[in-house]
């Protein structure tokens, strides 16, 4: 009978590990030499960076802005609310039994009651009217009760149904629903995320040919030493490895440029922005680029940049031949 062999434990052979290695250093070797080769020509490296950090800071500082004006709305959904104007011979007792009735309904987060001597003295206070005001034999103001419903009835339709469910109580004389101004607010809003589409969209196939017609005019600097390179052999997947690193150095910089004019753009707006909120009441702060938002923007403009002088080198490299 013959024994059964045992199994061989996978290994990695040494050649195969080998062979990853001076891949990697190849490859690190040819980056680092791009980059030298940028930074020994400073005012062209930098020129092309700051054109390409301007074409991706646009739709960048565009996006921030949509999300801060969203992080401020974050809180108008539920200043979606109804109000209730109540009758004039309608008492506080009875106004308070009806914020208690609504209070119970599922439909309902929130009633906030203001009797009709707390929306007299407010409406002194703010009017300026005072002396107006105490000539009056009686007090003209009905009592108010503020509805603030729950997330699924701010939508328009359920929102309307359950204001004219409010309408159908016998004390109520007015019913207001406050939500138009909200949906207005979020279709506006909409509008500009598709403008920040199509402009990132434009822009990006701008920061593509920037690079493209960059890496363009290197390979006809460069024309006499690629034909002496493949003269000796070398491959059109070893000439190109330089320039697709040149390619993404450019997208990079570029996208650290974009961060850099965006997050200045916000500390100079942050000081006013702050006063105005403070008049409003309100502690609202702009925020900045986030770490995800940073990742995206980064990883988004080297691809470009690499696509670019992908599409270049793949276009002029076969065109050069030695004769």
């Amino acid at each position: 009978m013959r024994r059964p062999r045992k199994k061989q434990s996978a290994r990695i052979s040494p050649r195969s590990s080998l062979r990853a290695d001076v891949w990697l250093m190849r490859h690190l070797q040819v980056a680092l030499a791009s980059l030298g080769r940028l930074i020994r020509a400073p005012l062209s490296t930098l020129m092309t960076t700051l054109v390409i950090g301007i074409a991706l800071a646009l739709p960048a500082g565009l996006y921030l802005l949509l999300d801060n004006a969203e992080t401020l709305s974050g809180n108008w959904d539920g200043a979606a609310s109804i109000s209730l104007f109540l009758k004039q011979e309608t008492s506080d007792e009875q106004a308070q039994q009806l914020a208690g009735r609504l209070q119970n309904d599922p439909a309902i987060i929130q009633v906030q009651l203001i009797s009709r001597a707390e929306a007299l003295a407010e409406f002194r206070q703010l009017s300026g009217f005072a002396g107006v005001l105490d000539s009056l034999d009686e007090n003209p103001l009905p009592s108010l009760l503020i509805v603030e419903p729950t997330v699924q009835h701010t939508e328009p339709v359920p929102a309307e149904a359950l204001l004219a469910r409010l309408r159908q109580n016998s004390e109520v004389e007015f019913a207001q629903l406050d939500l138009q101004w909200v949906r207005r607010f979020h279709a506006i809003t909409r509008i500009a995320q598709r403008g920040v589409i199509i402009l990132a969209s434009l822009l990006g196939l701008s920061v593509l040919l920037i690079v493209g017609n960059t890496i363009r005019l290197e390979i006809q600097n460069r024309h006499a030493e690629i034909e002496i390179t493949k003269l000796i052999g070398g491959t059109n997947a070893f000439i190109r490895r330089p320039f697709l690193y040149n390619g993404a150095w450019y997208g990079l910089f570029g996208g650290i440029s974009a961060w850099l004019m965006v997050t200045v753009s916000l500390l100079l707006l942050d000081n006013p922005v702050e006063q105005l909120a403070g008049l409003y009441q309100s502690g609202f702060q702009l925020s900045g680029i986030g770490f995800a938002t940073l990742l995206m923007l980064l990883g988004g403009s080297t691809l470009l940049g690499l696509a670019g002088s992908w599409i270049a080198v793949g276009r002029h490299l076969n065109e050069i031949e030695p004769s």
